[in-house]
């Protein structure tokens, strides 16, 4: 293909930016006039400020990503049979999270997953732009070390946490070594395939102290109105001593107050959200709160929208939810 280079005229009236010749100039504009002319632009922009401002508003809030807490299962299934659990609720929860893709108004441009599985003394980022995996389980089958999800990295976005954690007075790190553990590829393996959206992981904060990660949440917000669907990876159940039948009763009883819990206007939520040792059965179900912690972040990036039960399913008898919002 051959492109056409454009020439001007050798003369001395050459076309400028206005439209016009070297030789052409405006009329002179009176000061009377300039002010007179301002007036009337600003007297303009006022009048259509307040449907613009609505208008712009609804816009933002449609194409908002939502925000979403979900269970990613045990080790490296459903990529690995591991012989447990039942086809039917197995075949649910991956049915689920392949259509974690969809969720949002268009599809998300990044993805940040904070993990169950990775503790710094400060939120850290990942910075790569190429993450390594990391094979953070043992004593399965030897394939389940060779299962590779290589989406890219996006150090713009890792550089955009870091900024918006300080700027809501939050220390933060990073790290340019760390890979996906395997609360990040199990489930985007099934909702994202071809591996072909950035995604950054973050860290929890050691002591998993519940306000820490409210507050974590509510700094990343502004991702949401950027394209970026904010992932929590978890499990509403997590105790693999009694994992099992036997602990049905204590997973429908914390699963039941987790979900009345979110349903809360924002202020209420996040208060029973921080107290959520006292909720029924809470130790029992998480003896060690880390796959519980991811729900907090997702609770504070949700702002005043709505919870929505986007997953209601079991494993091994054991109540399992996915919690959206927005």
């Amino acid at each position: 293909m051959r492109f056409r280079t454009a020439t001007f005229p050798t003369t001395s009236a050459r076309p400028t930016l206005r439209g016009m010749t070297e030789h052409e100039s405006a009329p002179p504009i009176t000061r009377r006039q300039a002010i007179l002319a301002g007036v009337a632009a600003s007297a303009a922009a006022l009048a259509a400020s307040p449907d613009d401002a609505d208008g712009q508003a609804r816009a933002r809030r449609a194409a908002r990503m939502p925000v979403a807490y979900l269970p990613h299962g045990g080790g490296p299934w459903p990529f690995v049979d591991l012989g447990f659990g039942d086809r039917r609720e197995l075949d649910a929860m991956a049915s689920y999270l392949r259509s974690v893709s969809a969720i949002g108004p268009t599809r998300p441009r990044a993805l940040l997953v904070i993990s169950a599985h990775w503790e710094e003394p400060v939120p850290t980022v990942m910075t790569s732009s190429a993450p390594p995996m990391l094979y953070d389980y043992y004593g399965f089958p030897p394939e389940s070390y060779t299962i590779t999800w290589p989406a890219p990295g996006d150090p713009t976005l890792a550089r955009r946490v870091r900024s918006l954690l300080s700027q809501a007075g939050l220390e933060s790190a990073e790290n340019a070594e760390r890979g996906f553990d395997h609360g990040t590829f199990v489930p985007l393996k099934l909702a994202f395939p071809e591996a072909d959206v950035p995604t950054v992981q973050l860290s929890l904060v050691r002591g998993l102290e519940p306000r820490t990660h409210l507050a974590i949440g509510r700094a990343l917000a502004p991702l949401r109105d950027e394209g970026v669907l904010i992932v929590g990876s978890g499990m509403s159940y997590h105790n693999l001593r009694a994992f099992g039948p036997r602990a049905a009763p204590i997973s429908e009883a914390f699963d039941a107050w987790m979900r009345e819990a979110c349903a809360q206007p924002r202020a209420e939520r996040e208060a029973r959200l921080t107290a959520w040792a006292n909720a029924p059965a809470a130790r029992a179900a998480h003896p060690r709160e880390e796959h519980l912690l991811p729900l907090m972040v997702i609770a504070g990036a949700a702002g005043d929208d709505h919870a929505d039960v986007a997953f209601d399913g079991t494993l091994m008898g054991l109540r399992l939810s996915a919690i959206h919002f927005g």
